[in-house]
């Protein structure tokens, strides 16, 4: 009875915590392969990124963010969107954008392809 007992005080505190401390998230956003920005997901903002083929407009509000507009002919990015997890890629104009778990310092490269 005790074992239960302490199992179960054991998982609550965990749920406890990560309320308490969430893990901090960021915006990564790459044009043309190289680092454009890097925001905090937690602060509402409007940034335009400079890709090959023109500007793509980025949002970031309430812990999520969606392509607003983009010159690529079949705007899929756009079409994909809020997300709070995961990428929205618009390939024609090379720009990702990146949903992380870190402070992006620790980007390592996770394949290369030609």
């Amino acid at each position: 009875m005790l074992f239960l007992i302490l199992f179960l005080l054991s998982i609550s505190g965990l749920f406890f915590i990560r309320k308490i401390l969430p893990e901090r998230q960021i915006v990564l956003i790459d044009a043309d392969g190289k680092p454009a920005y890097i925001l905090p997901l937690s602060e509402d903002r409007t940034v335009s990124v400079q890709g090959p083929e023109g500007t793509t407009v980025v949002e970031i509000r309430n812990n999520m963010i969606r392509v607003v507009d983009s010159p690529c002919p079949n705007k899929l990015c756009v079409k994909r969107g809020w997300i709070t997890s995961g990428a929205v890629v618009c390939l024609p104009n090379k720009v990702a954008v990146t949903i992380s778990g870190n402070d992006g310092n620790n980007r390592g490269i996770d394949a290369i392809t030609r």
